[in-house]
């Protein structure tokens, strides 16, 4: 993993086409735009919101611990024409089974609600982090607006 570099979630903001997703590494923050009902399920785990019903994403974390499962970590692998590729990394053991590694194909999206639900780390792999745009200063300007509407942010 020190190959990697290491994100985290920096703000989730509402935007007409959905949902922008900023994540940072300390120095450089990068965005890409998600469904927004999905963006809403991260924020509501990074806000320590608990929905009245689980939510998708809860009710598969659910099911992973369930079959004593849990997310290792997400990594995104790939940057084509405005869409991320991610690999969701799940370890399962249980009494049935020996320890197993699984490594899927996913969303980033989806494996970002779900490293948050498992506090699994999140990584870029180095070429595909390079490749992208720093958006600090656009996220900055976006904070310096208005408030978002309450449930978004982090």
């Amino acid at each position: 993993m020190k190959d990697l570099i290491r994100v985290e979630p920096i703000a989730l903001l509402p935007t007409p086409a959905g949902c922008a997703v900023f994540l940072g590494d300390g120095t450089k923050v990068i965005v890409f735009y998600i469904d927004p009902a999905i963006g809403a399920s991260i924020n509501a785990v990074l806000s320590g919101a608990v929905p009245p019903r689980p939510l998708s994403h809860d009710l598969f974390a659910q099911t992973l611990e369930a079959f004593g499962a849990e997310v290792l970590h997400v990594t995104i692998v790939k940057h084509e024409k405005e869409v991320f590729f991610a690999r969701l990394v799940i370890k399962a053991e249980n009494e049935i089974m020996e320890k197993k590694i699984v490594e899927l194909d996913a969303r980033p999206s989806d494996s970002i609600a779900l490293a948050v639900r498992h506090k699994a780390p999140i990584y870029f792999l180095p070429e595909v982090w390079e490749e992208l745009d720093d958006m600090t200063e656009a996220l900055e300007a976006l904070r310096n607006q208005e408030d978002p509407p309450s449930g978004f942010g982090v």
